[in-house]
């Protein structure tokens, strides 16, 4: 295995250097323009050897945070200080029992098929609603077990509470008041309320 001087060189790399001018390969890596997020890795720049050093020489991590930010991230129990999932106190469990709050394990056992069956029953519910009706219920706070009186009477609680004319002209909660009205208009045609 042959040794890499150079720690982080791409040396089969095909890049050219993407500083202007250069015509030497691109080999090393440098961060782009967008930083990582949780929309993915973030932009890459390839560099030479000098560029990138040129780079790093004048790239500054703490761009755009606070001072408290940077002590904070400069601390050595940086990250520590939040629950990972396998250490919270219901282990990452989601709210379901754990064994040290029954006697009899077969009573926990028990229990969480019981909530499993639950969450089941719930999902199949909304099964019988299309996702744009499932967010019209969400709109007009209503559970897929409503039935069409249900939904008019909840209607017209909103349309009270919303409209300008019954709230003493307060015209603050317009839009909120259209998207009730565009819930209940395509929920009141919904197959699942027929």
């Amino acid at each position: 295995m042959r040794h890499q001087r150079f720690h982080g060189r791409y040396e089969d790399s095909e890049r050219e250097c993407e500083a202007e001018g250069c015509r030497e390969p691109g080999e090393f890596r440098a961060p782009g323009p967008r930083s990582p997020s949780f929309d993915g890795p973030g932009d890459t720049r390839w560099f030479c050897l000098d560029h990138v050093r040129e780079f790093n020489s004048g790239y500054d991590w703490f761009a755009g945070m606070s001072p408290e930010e940077i002590i904070e991230a400069q601390s050595p129990i940086n990250g520590w200080r939040r629950d990972t999932r396998a250490f919270r106190a219901d282990a990452g469990a989601d709210g379901l029992p754990r064994w040290a709050d029954f006697d009899d394990p077969l009573d926990a056992i028990g229990m969480r098929a019981s909530q499993l069956r639950a969450r089941a029953a719930g999902r199949q519910a909304y099964a019988k609603f299309t996702l744009r009706e499932q967010e019209a219920l969400g709109v007009m706070g209503l559970d897929p077990q409503a039935d069409r009186k249900r939904l008019r009477s909840r209607y017209s609680e909103l349309v009270r509470k919303y409209h300008p004319d019954r709230n003493g002209g307060d015209r603050a909660h317009e839009a909120r008041l259209q998207r009730v009205v565009e819930a209940y208009q395509l929920l009141r045609k919904a197959a699942a309320f027929a």
